[in-house]
């Protein structure tokens, strides 16, 4: 199976929308992505204090862009206090031969050479008034810096957010942007990962959402979750399946949902829903493997629109 070819598909599918260059996307409906530092009981919902996102600017485009972050720095209004802020994060941007390329990049520890390819920038933040609240934005970046697949027509760079010390929440948020100093988009570009570490909206009822598309080879899904504090309940939605429930986690704990594709649902985007029950701050850790073990990676918007279940009627004709 070429994982490339696959996201290639995405890609197609994705230039038909425009979206997917903030993350969180509205169409997730999470507050925030969540780094913790690396003192941090694994209980608040981070399972390895770090989180890799990838960015593809598409190869059509030569222009110097923008990855921006939203109060990168751990210590003030979003940021999730733990007796006192004592948190640094590092982010760290990769790009060059192996940044996306290489295996170890896009499993979902980080373990091994995940963080191959070229250094290309790198600052760490603690508090930092001016920055909470606010954007910081790494470049300008040539996009021929990042590593060139052909497969997905993209120059791709890999930036690793990591909690270096201290004991706390850092919530933050990025855009792929044309500008260093507003929220530009750039046509075809997108963002995605392997693993998500986020902060489910303070609120109950409400239902956050993860779109993982089907190749038309899969034959079977596992969603795994980390620490949903037994917060509600998580379904399936597909062509197919119509709110199908899957296995959701306790404290500090892994559960992980198996679920056959058929198939009318491959070469379609599914939907993993999340739906609040309890008014409490709940961050947790999900992820989605095919029958081969191999991460699916999971974009801010669903690629080719979103999934809609197709109702079958049932009509029995009577003979006179």
């Amino acid at each position: 199976m070429n994982i490339h070819k696959t996201i290639l598909t995405f890609l197609v599918l994705w230039s038909l929308t425009g979206l997917g260059q903030a993350v969180p996307s509205k169409a997730e409906n999470i507050d925030y992505i969540v780094t913790f530092g690396n003192k941090a009981d694994a209980t608040w919902g981070d399972d390895d204090f770090s989180q890799v996102f990838f960015f593809a600017i598409p190869e059509t485009f030569s222009e110097p862009f923008y990855i921006r972050v939203f109060d990168p720095d751990c210590g003030g209004e979003h940021d999730q206090e733990n007796k006192g802020f004592n948190t640094t994060t590092t982010y760290t941007l990769y790009g060059g031969e192996g940044a996306y390329k290489n295996k170890a990049a896009i499993n979902i520890d980080p373990i091994g050479d995940y963080k191959s390819g070229v250094e290309l920038v790198s600052e760490t933040f603690g508090v930092d008034e001016e920055l909470d609240n606010n954007w910081y934005s790494f470049g300008p970046i040539n996009p021929n810096e990042g590593e060139y697949d052909g497969d997905l027509k993209s120059h791709i760079f890999k930036l690793i957010a990591e909690g270096k010390s201290g004991d706390d929440g850092n919530m933050y948020r990025y855009f792929l942007s044309k500008s260093s100093s507003d929220n530009i988009e750039i046509l075809g570009a997108n963002v995605f990962t392997y693993e998500y570490t986020f902060r489910l909206k303070n609120q109950a009822g409400t239902q956050t959402y993860f779109y993982p598309f089907v190749d038309k080879n899969t034959v079977k899904i596992t969603q795994h979750n980390f620490d949903f504090d037994n917060d509600g309940a998580i379904k399936v939605y597909s062509s197919l399946k119509n709110g199908h429930y899957s296995n959701f986690s306790s404290d500090g704990k892994w559960s992980k949902g198996v679920h056959s594709i058929e198939k009318e649902e491959q070469g379609k985007s599914m939907n993993i829903r999340l739906i609040k029950r309890a008014t409490f701050q709940n961050d947790m850790t999900l992820y989605i493997t095919n029958e081969y073990n191999i991460p699916v990676p999971l974009f801010a918007t669903p690629l080719g629109g979103m999934p809609k279940y197709v109702y079958k009627v049932d009509v029995k004709y009577k003979t006179k």
